[in-house]
């Protein structure tokens, strides 16, 4: 039961991950491709917009994929607790904790899963 556990956190992280990842990257799921994603984040200090959109979306579609199929976990892990960090200091952190009013709840929560399965390893459901 606990392998079948840390499939599922897996899948439904990295796949979440990867969403975000095609949000920033092709406008899927409702986001805003390279170009929106790249006039939002210039509003919040980060420049130049567009490239560090598309660093950010293939960072996230890479990472979500790693984590999802339990390959190199560890390093998938690593990058999601950074990834949330940028996010937590960034935009977050000045909302408070709560994710109802903009807060880092969630980001923490991310940060407490992927160190939580890289502690514990991927189990035995992985690509190879």
């Amino acid at each position: 039961m606990m392998n079948l556990g840390l499939l599922m956190i897996r899948l439904v992280v990295g796949l979440s991950f990867m969403g975000h990842g095609a949000q920033k990257l092709f406008g899927w799921f409702g986001g805003y491709g390279p170009k929106g994603t790249g006039g939002w984040l210039e509003s919040i200090g980060v420049k130049p917009g567009v490239p560090m959109a598309v660093l950010a979306g293939l960072s996230e579609l890479v990472v979500g994929a790693l984590f999802a199929a339990g390959v190199l976990t560890w390093i998938g892990a690593i990058l999601i607790v950074l990834t949330m960090l940028v996010a937590i200091v960034k935009v977050h952190g000045q909302n408070g904790y709560w994710v109802d009013k903009g807060g880092f709840e969630y980001n923490l929560v991310l940060i407490a899963v992927a160190l939580g399965v890289a502690m514990i390893g991927p189990g035995t459901y992985v690509l190879f």
